[in-house]
């Protein structure tokens, strides 16, 4: 049975899977693989395992070798490369005045290509651009646009919770955020909380929303009429986390009870303003003092034609 390994070429990044090829390999070993874009250098995130038997290793390649000394200074040379592309491409579309933002530059491992990540609003036109640095450089360009969340995951930063942002240290995929999370876990709905750098929902809002939907479905909703031992009012607060909520009360108290101490009061929602019927006009009719609107068009067609007539008539 073959053995296969996980790779990642990037922190947080996404993984791959490549067949050993027999070479002893264990998690966090550097090894040289051949990809789509060439060769590349990668990580061992995850040890050498079995293959499930349903899945086929005939699509899988192989781990050509551990990297080498030689290789990893290439790829150290390489990474010095890529702030002088940084650099000078930064300056060309300063000076060249395009609408777009320049997130990294990388080199190829065998230097064979250089890539450029890019955000911006619309369609760019970088044809001139691509130009210039093919010539400084002397290798092929290729410009790609990413979105503003892998723009985080590339630059990285810290969150508002003082730790590494998520996206550049251990989420590999990003998962749909909504507003709804936010209110589920009773949370202040202000942008400078609930939204990270990329200017997005914080991801970590979707890490605790199931839990939040398991516990409150243990919970009356606000507003709900209820009763714990002797008292009896309506519930104006939750607390999720602890399980209680808080009662005000007929005589104007507010209580705090347990959840599972409550027990359905005489009213099931709070009372409802009763709703005014609405007033229906009558509707018009010959004997009323205003004409039917469907008479109204047709009497104003009939002024027009008499005034033509009487144009046409007079000497």
């Amino acid at each position: 049975m073959a053995k296969v390994v996980k790779i990642q070429f990037n922190t947080a990044g996404k993984l791959y899977d490549f067949n050993t090829g027999g070479i002893d390999l264990h998690c966090g070993d550097k090894v040289i693989v051949e990809t789509e874009r060439g060769k590349s250098i990668g990580s061992v995130v995850k040890g050498p395992f079995d293959l499930v038997e349903r899945h086929s290793t005939d699509g899988l390649k192989s781990i050509l070798r551990k990297a080498q000394p030689e290789d990893l200074q290439a790829a150290a040379g390489n990474a010095a490369k890529e702030k002088e592309a940084y650099t000078f491409c930064q300056a060309r579309i300063k000076e060249r005045g395009m609408d777009m933002k320049l997130v990294k530059a990388e080199y190829l491992f065998d230097g064979s290509k250089a890539i450029f990540y890019f955000t911006a609003d619309g369609r760019i036109d970088f044809r001139e651009l691509v130009k210039d640095m093919a010539h400084a450089f002397h290798t092929r360009i290729e410009m790609r646009q990413i979105g503003v969340r892998d723009e985080s995951g590339m630059v990285g930063g810290l969150g508002i919770c003082g730790r590494e942002l998520c996206c550049s240290s251990f989420l590999r995929e990003f998962e749909p955020v909504s507003v709804k999370m936010a209110k589920e876990q009773s949370l202040a709905l202000n942008p400078s909380k609930i939204f990270g750098q990329c200017g997005r929902l914080l991801c970590c809002l979707g890490y605790e929303f199931e839990t939040y939907c398991s516990l409150r479905k243990c919970l009356p909703k606000c507003g709900r009429r209820v009763q714990s031992g002797e008292s009896v009012g309506e519930v104006i607060k939750l607390n999720i986390l602890e399980g209680t909520v808080t009662i005000r009360t007929d005589d104007n108290q507010e209580v705090l009870v347990r959840g599972e101490d409550i027990t359905p009061g005489d009213a099931a929602e709070r009372t409802k303003k009763p709703v005014k019927p609405a007033e229906t006009k009558p509707r018009n009719t010959p004997n009323s003092h205003q004409p039917a609107n469907r008479a109204a068009p047709r009497q104003r067609r009939m002024d027009v034609k008499e005034k033509d007539k009487y144009k046409k008539e007079k000497p």
